[in-house]
């Protein structure tokens, strides 16, 4: 791991590393020592809401000139600002809630978090310990809920145990491979009079994440790489956080392998580099799709052969052997046995890689992929991703996203939501540096974009920041732009709004016999006429809300696109205004698909290109 990604900068990763640091003691509230704790492992954000069982905490969290508190309007989007704030940063992110319903609102972006990875702490208040177990007002076992969604959690009774179990959590949630972890304290436990010793004395037996790789593992995998014809490398998150990235390039040009780069690795890797050949999975680009199911030789690192890259397991890339690179033991061999397990850091196991590959080099092997460049650029040239755009002079939702992203300005960081809109924004803006894509890959939680684009913006203030979201996803989190508003945080959204569930529908029109049950979003029935000064859709019914005045209401900037012509002068107006944020709802076709894909459930092997066309490779490449 990268010292950005562990926290290593932190002060309690120093002290455990043996550094010098004079030891802090003082006596306070086991609130005053939360509070203290995270400024000295380097919180410097906190997203959250006060309550009763976590109120103590709150108020020496008003004296700390370290600690900023950015007051939500739901714990959601608390945990999913903390999440896209480590994204954007490569620090932990920290969220805080109080009991019961405060804290099992935290539930959804936690397991979110998990899936993806992501290094965050959720800080809960509990109600006293007396009353723990009780079914005291506000309780809830926490804790118990969140055990399968957390890396680790602990529920603190003692106040002098706060330092110890902050520094813990901060270092479980950034080290090895990175993820959510709960600290829920009990109310009487904040209350109470303690001493705050920094650094404190961490004890985590058991827990030595493996980051070095074994040198015999990587010789065998640099060996693979060299003999292979059609090999692949096949580049997951975990790249991204190992900070692996310059790694990977250098590995990728020193072989001449084609690279894939999942939906959680975009940026790991520039899409305009001549060796990437785009996203894998469900709907990624068909090169890469192609490429790993008829490779003879995949290098995973830093990814888990999920569902939505393999497709119908048994069928996933029949001839090609596997080298596994992953920090997690747990992943290797879980849905796909590995020939050459590598358990390690991605940025060492791939530094090391480079290494034993020039070594091969050296003595004079190295491989010759050229029939294998031959038949990727054909599958490239003839297979690109693409779209039409509507015959009735409406806007294009892939049009509306690919020109956000070619005008935005350099560095922007773009969340997006889940759907349609999440994967045209995959497919359509391209891009070149790591920490620049945010999404909710594992989980696919709807409702993550404008929070998580609170959590970037308000972690990287001097970047643009575009949530890419649409509009089913928009209303389940939208109130978060109070927040920016209020907080000076003046993020940009992009409303992709089609008046349906998208991706929904989109499996309703091609397996559900265009039977439309509960996916339209606007009230009226297609083809209902609206009344005088309402805003209508493409199909005629009455869509409410109208986004333009919620924006306004929330404290936006509102804006409204229907027309093309205007599509690049609505976007540059929106990217000029940076003193609140801003919303646009682009009134886009409803009937767009998102293509290329593959049939949940389906072999790879049946790619569809587009609606009705299947991709012809010929029979001479099976061997």
């Amino acid at each position: 791991m990268t010292e950005q990604a562990t926290g290593a900068h932190h002060p309690q990763q120093r002290a455990r590393n043996g550094g010098q640091q004079p030891t802090i003691t003082e006596h306070v509230t086991g609130a005053q020592s939360l509070i203290r704790s995270l400024e000295e492992v380097g919180a410097d954000t906190v997203f959250g809401i006060p309550g009763g069982a976590i109120l103590p905490a709150y108020d020496p969290l008003m004296d700390s000139s370290k600690v900023r508190h950015v007051l939500v309007r739901h714990e959601q989007g608390a945990g999913h600002a903390a999440t896209g704030y480590a994204q954007a940063t490569g620090r932990v992110g920290v969220c805080m809630a109080t009991s019961g319903p405060g804290a099992t609102n935290l539930v959804t972006p936690i397991a979110d978090a998990h899936m993806d990875s992501v290094p965050m702490v959720a800080i809960t208040g509990q109600v006293a310990s007396k009353a723990i177990g009780t079914d005291a007002f506000q309780e809830a076992d926490i804790c118990g809920i969140t055990m399968p969604i957390t890396k680790h959690n602990f529920l603190v009774t003692d106040p002098a145990e706060i330092p110890k179990t902050i520094a813990e959590a901060f270092h479980i949630a950034s080290s090895g491979r990175p993820g959510p972890v709960l600290v829920d304290i009990a109310k009487d436990a904040l209350q109470a009079q303690t001493s705050f010793v920094w650094p404190p004395q961490t004890d985590l037996p058991g827990y030595r994440p493996v980051t070095k790789p074994h040198a015999k593992q990587i010789r065998e995998a640099a060996r693979l790489i060299t003999e292979a014809r059609r090999p692949v490398l096949y580049v997951g998150g975990g790249v991204l956080k190992a900070g692996a990235t310059e790694e990977l390039r250098i590995l990728a040009e020193l072989t001449g392998a084609p690279v894939t780069t999942t939906l959680m690795a975009l940026g790991a890797f520039p899409d305009s580099h001549p060796l990437h050949v785009g996203m894998p999975g469900m709907h990624g680009a068909v090169t890469a799709v192609t490429a790993l199911q008829k490779s003879d030789l995949i290098v995973a690192l830093g990814a888990r052969f999920d569902d939505r890259v393999t497709g119908k397991l048994d069928s996933f890339a029949p001839f090609a052997k596997i080298v596994h690179a992953d920090i997690d033991p747990a992943e290797i061999g879980k849905n796909r046995a590995a020939d050459v397990p590598i358990v390690g850091d991605a940025r060492e196991v791939i530094a090391d890689l480079v290494v034993a590959i020039q070594a091969e080099r050296d003595e004079g092997r190295s491989g010759d992929y050229t029939e294998w460049w031959r038949n990727l650029t054909r599958w490239r040239d003839t297979y690109p991703l693409g779209y039409d755009l509507p015959d009735d002079g409406s806007l294009s939702p892939q049009q509306v996203i690919q020109r956000i992203g070619r005008l935005a300005p350099e560095g922007t960081i773009y969340a997006a939501g889940v759907g349609q809109h999440q994967m045209w924004a995959s497919h359509f803006i391209d891009y070149e540096q790591p920490g620049t894509w945010l999404n909710s890959g594992g989980a696919g939680t709807m409702g993550y974009a404008v929070p998580a684009a609170m959590g970037a913006k308000a972690g990287a203030p001097g970047r643009t920041v575009w949530a890419i979201d649409g509009d089913g996803c928009f209303q389940m989190t939208n109130q978060e732009l109070v927040t920016c508003a209020l907080n000076n945080i003046p993020i940009k959204v992009a409303i992709i709004n089609n008046g349906a569930l998208g991706m929904v529908r989109q499996w309703q029109t091609l397996f559900y016999n265009q039977r439309y049950s509960n996916t339209v979003l606007h009230s009226g029935p297609e083809g209902d006429a609206a009344e005088p000064g309402t805003v209508t859709g493409p199909s005629g019914g009455t869509r409410v809300p109208d986004f333009v005045k919620l924006a306004e209401a929330m404290g936006c900037v509102g804006i409204r696109c229907e027309d093309p012509a205007e599509l690049d002068a609505v976007i540059a107006k929106a990217n000029a205004i940076n003193d609140r944020p801003v919303v646009v709802d682009f009134i886009v076709h409803e009937d767009a698909m998102v293509w290329p894909m593959v049939a949940a459930g389906t072999s790879n092997d049946e790619v569809m290109a587009a609606r009705g066309v299947r991709p012809d490779f010929g029979d001479n490449e099976d061997d």
